[in-house]
């Protein structure tokens, strides 16, 4: 089995859609990507994804396999790490991770935070969900991590970059596409798709606004990213609220707009574990400032 099957499955069960994978992730053509999916089903002995106008889904095998695949992948980034830097002059290192989606405006500023005061370290950038992001500060494999203010049994610190208002986003030709602001009354008996549980504070940001614009709304499907969403929305002409650095990222086949009256927001934050004695997150922690001044 191959480390590149393993890639081009997480690349696959993450997007939501072989044809998202294949052009932004893989950067390949979609035959020759659904031709080493069914070549990796084969070598694994049974079915991992399945087709449907929802795009794909993994089966119960799928699920299962996919933790394990993320553990070989990361196993294999850490070996090839280690071997990297023991034939190198040790670098004192950073781990910075990113709540996917946010690094188009955030990245700039942090990494010029970082050279101006720390110009002589290795900085390693990761992004996730931001739950996982949580996990990985508890766990000491990230020094500070962008995301949302997550509930975690661990004794973390959030400091606040930003409140981000939500926008309604919809099929480019959809009666909403005409007007720049709408009221969130407006979405009632619309189709509706809402975040999975890897996003648990955007899918309750979204739930309470719902509930206080008085919508008993039923979400028809749930999406896992931005990609996923964007997907769901342009096949099921279904709407969704999602946060305004979605803009960033819209296909030409999606639109957006803003929110009138009692708009709901939601926080980013900078997270880092208070149990934390790194020096180089003291550092850069005194200049985020900075960077929460311009966000």
């Amino acid at each position: 089995m191959e480390l590149r099957h393993l890639r081009y499955f997480i690349a696959v069960a993450e997007e939501g859609s072989l044809t998202l994978a294949a052009e932004k992730r893989l950067r390949t053509a979609q035959p020759s990507l659904s031709r080493q999916i069914r070549a990796l089903e084969h070598e694994v002995g049974a079915q991992l994804i399945t087709r449907s106008v929802r795009g794909i889904e993994l089966t119960a095998a799928g699920r299962a396999f996919l933790d394990h695949a993320r553990l070989a992948v990361t196993q294999a980034e850490a070996g090839k790490e280690a071997a990297r830097r023991a034939a190198q002059p040790a670098k004192p290192t950073f781990a910075l991770g990113f709540l996917s989606g946010t690094e188009m405006d955030l990245l700039p500023k942090a990494m010029r935070i970082l050279r101006d005061e720390l110009p002589n370290i290795e900085v390693k950038l990761s992004s996730d969900y931001s739950p996982r992001l949580a996990d990985a500060l508890m766990k000491g494999r990230l020094d500070a991590a962008f995301m949302r203010p997550e509930s975690h049994p661990g004794d973390l610190v959030y400091r606040r970059v930003r409140s981000e208002p939500l926008i309604v986003v919809f099929p480019k030709d959809h009666r909403f596409a005409a007007r720049k602001t709408i009221r969130l009354r407006s979405i009632k008996g619309e189709p509706f798709i809402k975040p999975s549980k890897t996003a648990p504070i955007l899918r309750k940001t979204i739930e309470d606004s719902l509930k206080r614009a008085g919508l008993d709304v039923r979400a028809d499907h749930e999406v896992h990213n931005l990609a996923h969403a964007f997907s769901m929305i342009a096949s099921t002409r279904a709407v969704t609220l999602l946060p305004a650095y979605a803009r960033n990222y819209l296909p030409s086949s999606v639109a957006s707009c803003s929110i009138q009256g009692d708009v709901p927001t939601v926080d980013l934050v900078v997270g880092y574990s208070k149990a934390s004695t790194s020096r180089l997150l003291k550092l850069f922690l005194a200049r985020v400032g900075d960077l929460i001044d311009g966000a």
